[in-house]
């Protein structure tokens, strides 16, 4: 009796030190808190929810009512001016809408991406998901390094000779919508060229045939659900926690494992292929092999961050500009006139012929302000951010080294002090000879860190509407949302349902 009663002592002294431990830490980290507060509280904001979660809570009931938590940075900073501060727990990030600091942070290399965000998205609840690739490498050496390896598959001549596949899958996705046309179905545009996208990448890409429009696969609901996870993830931090979310944690590791083993075996299979001799397709799969064994020190980390980007161009080569045409498609039923000045274009430049070449894509100059109209207001991929390596003052504030600064390309395209009548899609705000924003518009980044597949994403764009728009007419089945739908990239929540019709039975 006399042990257990010892034993029992033990236990309550145990559990006295640990609650003595537990309670120091967290008043050390309630200090910590105190301490950025002090820090960051010169700079304007919105008042915190609460002095732990700061704007935590805020953020987390957008997710769970379904809105969009930029049109909520759009607020504040029509609220609290070009900066301003946003507090989760310990964490702060301050939100800049100044052109003249964007250009000063964007074009330099000094500043690296912030580690908030990006080393998240390293990995997925424990599984990697885009690594140290191009989008998330914070170091700027091993990111050049990677960058010089990739620059080849994307230069312009490369780019041109991709016309032929461009053509190819758009011509897909008219036979598709000619059957719906003639059987008169409702035409789910998102879903539609999601796929072509996805079968555009993978071929001129991995030299991969999927034809997702005949075909099932699991990769557009593995994509999906990556960046379901993805925002999740970099947004709540105590997601993965709550044991209502474990079904879905499994699955968003599940998919990331998914894209990871076919690169895996995608580009081994093709090494193979190079080292036996055979003859391999030209593509950015074969460019970025063959530049990378150039390297005098390929480690096997180098190997890995080619995974990395392919996991990387798997879903950004096709996601962002699948949700651009989309958001394109579904402006154009709410604007007839400008997409009868469309219908004009196409008819002047590319007439009745199937092949669009490189130099017709050009002359497509109205076609080029809708699509960056398209994404002044539904920038697809609404921000980056920097960790700044030393302090600088903006607007009179001064920011301190080490700060992460977000700059929110969906904010400053609707802000009325940049673009007048900011919800009113106007091409015309984007004529030749229209003033150019300055660094105001950067749907693509800028500076060193800009997207290395605009060009690739524009052309595939282009060909996709000019063929479109050459073959038919469209409206929106009625009851649709006009929303959009924030998965980390944003696409319309009703995935633009259409009738479609024939334009040669108008004519």
């Amino acid at each position: 009796m006399a042990f257990f009663s010892f034993l029992f002592g033990l236990l309550l002294n145990a559990l006295l030190v640990l609650f003595i431990v537990l309670l120091v830490a967290f008043l050390g980290y309630c200090l910590y808190i105190k301490y950025t507060h002090i820090k960051y509280d010169h700079i304007p904001g919105p008042p915190r929810d609460s002095f732990l979660l700061g704007h935590s809570p805020t953020f987390l009931k957008i997710m769970r009512d379904g809105g969009v938590v930029h049109d909520k940075f759009l607020e504040w900073a029509e609220i609290y001016g070009p900066v301003y501060r946003v507090n989760g727990l310990h964490f702060v990030m301050v939100t800049v809408t100044c052109p003249e600091a964007t250009k000063e942070v964007l074009m330099s290399p000094k500043h690296p991406k912030d580690k908030f965000t990006y080393k998240k998205l390293f990995c997925l609840f424990g599984q990697r998901f885009l690594g140290n690739g191009l989008v998330t490498a914070r170091d700027h050496e091993m990111w050049y390094k990677q960058r010089r390896i990739m620059d080849p598959a994307f230069s312009s001549l490369y780019l041109r000779g991709l016309m032929g596949t461009f053509n190819e899958r758009a011509e897909k996705l008219m036979e598709r919508l000619s059957e719906i046309a003639d059987r008169k179905m409702e035409a789910n545009m998102l879903n539609l060229v999601n796929c072509v996208t996805l079968d555009v990448i993978n071929k001129v890409a991995f030299g991969v045939e999927l034809d997702l429009l005949n075909t099932t696969s699991p990769f557009p609901k593995a994509i999906e659900t990556c960046l379901k996870g993805m925002m999740y993830y970099v947004r709540d931090s105590f997601f993965e926690f709550k044991p209502k979310n474990r079904p879905f944690v499994k699955e968003v590791r599940e998919a990331c494992r998914l894209l990871r083993s076919t690169g895996a075996k995608w580009v081994n299979e093709r090494k193979t292929a190079m080292q036996n001799g055979e003859e391999v397709p030209k593509d950015i799969l074969t460019q970025i092999i063959k530049t990378a064994a150039a390297e005098e020190n390929m480690t096997e980390e180098d190997e890995e961050f080619m995974l990395d980007n392919f996991v990387t161009f798997f879903i950004a080569g096709q996601e962002t500009t699948a949700n651009q045409l989309a958001f394109c498609i579904r402006e154009l039923t709410r604007h007839p006139d400008i997409l009868e000045k469309l219908q004009k274009e196409v008819e002047e430049v590319i007439g009745m012929k199937q092949e669009i070449s490189y130099d017709d894509l050009g002359k497509l100059v109205y076609l080029s302000q809708v699509l960056k109209e398209t994404l002044r207001l539904y920038s697809t991929a609404p921000g980056t951010s920097r960790e700044l390596t030393e302090e600088i003052t903006v607007d009179g504030i001064r920011i301190p080294a080490g700060t992460s600064v977000m700059f929110n390309s969906y904010v400053c395209g609707r802000m009325e002090k940049f673009f007048r009548d900011p919800l009113k899609f106007d091409p015309d705000r984007f004529h030749p000879d229209a003033p150019k924003p300055y660094y105001c518009y950067y749907p693509f980044v800028l500076g060193p860190r800009s997207c290395l597949g605009q060009n690739f994403a524009q052309m595939e764009a282009k060909v996709v509407m000019a063929k479109l728009i050459q073959r038919f007419s469209w409206e929106l089945v009625p009851g649709q949302s006009f929303d959009i739908q924030d998965t980390g990239t944003l696409r319309p929540k009703s995935g633009v349902v259409c009738s479609v019709r024939h334009r040669k039975d108008e004519i």
